[in-house]
């Protein structure tokens, strides 16, 4: 009973690895072409065009002052972080972010 429980799975198994071949020699004796792109054609394409505001675009010197700009920020922001935590303790970034807000 054993045996003939694996020789079934074996044989649904083969057939099953097997499926997809009966579709490609379908396709092999009746002669059909596959819905592909002809090799030979050849498609015009558009020309190149620069962005339009490609004369827009920031200069290495802007992008080295943001940066300059950012780390000064990062450094302030990370000053005031340890003076509101040393003087009033945990959750003092929020209560400091919403002091400023509030007095803007």
């Amino acid at each position: 009973m054993f045996n003939r429980v694996i020789f079934i799975f074996l044989l649904f198994f083969i057939l099953a690895s097997c499926a997809g071949t009966f579709d490609s020699v379908k396709r092999g004796l009746t002669g059909s072409k596959a819905d592909s792109a002809d090799e030979f054609l050849v498609k015009k394409k558009d020309p190149l065009i620069l962005p339009p505001d490609y004369e827009n675009l920031p200069s290495p010197d802007e992008r080295i002052l943001a940066e300059e700009e950012n780390s000064i920020f990062k450094n302030t922001l990370e000053t005031e972080i340890e003076t509101e935590n040393s003087s009033s303790g945990a959750g003092s970034v929020e209560n400091s972010i919403l002091k400023k807000i509030q007095s803007q």
